[in-house]
């Protein structure tokens, strides 16, 4: 095989490696099991180390993320910020891809980074829904931060707290 060819090779590879991405970003699920079944690393990332199951999970793809995960996506694996799936969708505030992650493993009190845990992401932008589940999962709202705030601390801060209270004026006690 001359050099040529392995490059050309190579350089296909690192383009279906990007088309994967974009798929589990875009939720073309059925070409990325596709894919997968046909060697893609069901646990590649890209440059900053979001997975296919952060990408498509992050971007509210639901049947793709339950295909990744039914082909063994890590599911608890952190890209290089060291944030997780759980965390992403606690952010966005996809309750069905919570409950999804966390039947599949995810760890409720994963640091996301700086101590922030999913159960903050979802406090501070007050989505109720998440909290309350995330709670009823096990998720410890004492918990801090590096600046030494536990997710309601965080919530009070933001103004998450009127939505996970139903407070409709500005006064947190």
């Amino acid at each position: 095989m001359n050099t040529t060819t392995e490059e050309d090779d190579n350089n296909r590879y690192i383009e279906l490696q990007l088309m994967s991405l974009d798929f589990a970003r875009d939720g073309e699920t059925y070409t990325l099991k596709n894919m997968i079944e046909a060697g893609i690393s069901v646990d590649l990332a890209d440059e900053k180390g979001n997975t296919l199951l952060m990408l498509a999970s992050y971007n509210g793809n639901i049947e793709c993320t339950k295909m990744l995960l039914s082909h063994d996506a890590q599911v608890n694996k952190r890209n290089d910020r060291g944030q997780t799936p759980l965390g992403g969708v606690a952010f966005k505030g996809y309750l069905e891809l919570v409950i999804l992650l966390i039947e599949h493993g995810a760890e409720v009190n994963a640091d996301n980074g700086g101590g922030r845990t999913p159960l903050m992401f979802s406090a501070m932008f007050g989505h109720k829904n998440i909290v309350e589940y995330l709670v009823y999962k096990g998720a410890d709202i004492q918990s801090q931060t590096f600046f030494g705030m536990s997710a309601l601390q965080m919530a009070k801060i933001t103004g998450g707290i009127r939505v996970l209270f139903g407070k409709s004026n500005n006064k947190v006690q």
